[in-house]
């Protein structure tokens, strides 16, 4: 039976009204999402997890790979096709409207045209009105504001072969398949700095929404701001929390954002959960990964290489516990032969051990797992070097 935890708006308190005592943080009595536990003191993934990036993928406006575009990105429509397909959790944006409504929506600014100009504006700094005013609506023969999108320097129609309206935080919650889990991206501006006391407003007005609708359904948080990620997991303790972080392939004013040793310092003395790295920066350095699991954190990835089946067969050897991706349908397909491979070796290990086991003397390696990833990890560094 589903256990939901009813919470005021004022339960939830500021952050400098509860100290650093690991015991004072934890607002709830600390329940697990389905499909996380807990060893050796840490929330572990299980298994090797596929995300669905922005639910069934995010969209390449300009790609002329038509599974870029199938369906609008970050809409219920795009969440419930992603469910028809074996993923453990799809990944979305949250932002927070001006009168305090979780929506979800990737971009900082939403564009679109009035009399022949293009018009910028700040998605924050709209009402939850205003934002529903753009693109596809929800009341039909009603025509929204023409949505565009910049796409490789272009400002081009936001065009989709298969185009939804926009949603609350709330309307997921509600409309999307039980069977997925939720990756909530916090999503901020990455050149702004941000007050301590509006990021914990914003992220009281989200875990508002979470508490109430979310029931059993599995949630983890994840953001590319440093602070936001540490006061999260400050605010609450019933979610696991990930720092995202480019892992030093695009360069910030906040040192904590530039590089994989920064973020693994960041998670080990902030409490967090774990890390989700850009791919290119687990593969240009290898031997992060085995640091990041020493450190007892969990270690995801994102990042268009994640669309590549040799790159998902590569962090699988290497130990990754993740990978956020786009292409659904085929990383989905590719995950499960390799699980299927890897049980079948696993079988045939355990009964030539049962076989020379008797003799006493003989033992049995990992030989072509090590020959595997070798190899495919210098195939991967050519890649990226290109």
């Amino acid at each position: 039976m589903a256990c939901k935890t009813a919470v005021q708006f004022s339960d939830v308190p500021l952050l400098d009204q509860v100290n650093d005592n690991a015991a004072s943080l934890s607002l709830y009595a600390t329940r697990l999402p389905t499909g996380l536990d807990v060893s050796n003191n840490r929330k572990s993934l299980p298994k090797f997890m596929v995300v669905g990036h922005r639910g069934h993928g995010m969209n390449v406006l300009l790609s002329t790979d038509k599974r870029m575009n199938a369906f609008k990105e970050n809409s219920i429509l795009s969440f419930n096709n992603a469910a028809n397909h074996p993923l453990d959790f799809i990944e979305f944006d949250v932002q927070v409207t001006k009168d305090d409504i979780p929506i979800i929506f990737h971009d900082n600014f939403i564009l679109s045209e009035e009399n022949g100009i293009v018009v910028e504006k700040r998605v924050t700094d709209l009402t939850v009105d205003e934002f529903f005013s753009y693109g596809p609506q929800r009341i039909a023969g009603v025509v929204g504001k023409t949505l565009l999108r910049e796409s490789h320097g272009q400002i081009v129609g936001w065009n989709v072969e298969t185009d939804d309206h926009s949603c609350t935080l709330q309307e997921a919650f509600e409309k999307v398949n039980p069977c997925l889990g939720f990756n909530i991206e916090l999503k901020f501006d990455d050149y702004i700095v941000y007050e301590k006391e509006y990021l914990i407003k914003i992220l009281q007005v989200i875990m508002k929404v979470v508490y109430e609708y979310a029931q059993e359904r599995p949630v983890m948080f994840s953001s590319f701001q440093p602070d936001v990620a540490l006061i999260m997991k400050k605010l609450q303790t019933k979610y696991p929390v990930y720092f995202l972080t480019n892992g030093g392939t695009e360069i910030f004013d906040d040192v904590r954002m530039n590089s994989l040793e920064e973020a693994k310092k960041l998670a080990i003395n902030g409490g967090l959960d774990g890390i989700v790295s850009e791919v290119k920066g687990i593969f240009r350095n290898p031997s992060v990964v085995r640091e990041i699991k020493e450190s007892n954190l969990s270690l995801l990835t994102y990042g268009k290489l994640n669309n590549v089946p040799e790159a998902v067969h590569v962090q699988y050897l290497m130990g990754v516990e993740g990978v956020i991706v786009d292409l659904v349908q085929e990383i989905t397909t590719s995950v499960a032969n390799i699980k299927a491979t890897k049980a079948y070796s696993e079988s045939e290990k355990k009964k030539k051990l049962l076989i020379e086991g008797e003799e006493g003397e003989l033992q049995v390696t990992e030989i072509t797992d090590k020959i595997e990833l070798a190899f495919l990890l210098n195939l991967i560094s050519q890649v990226i070097q290109h």
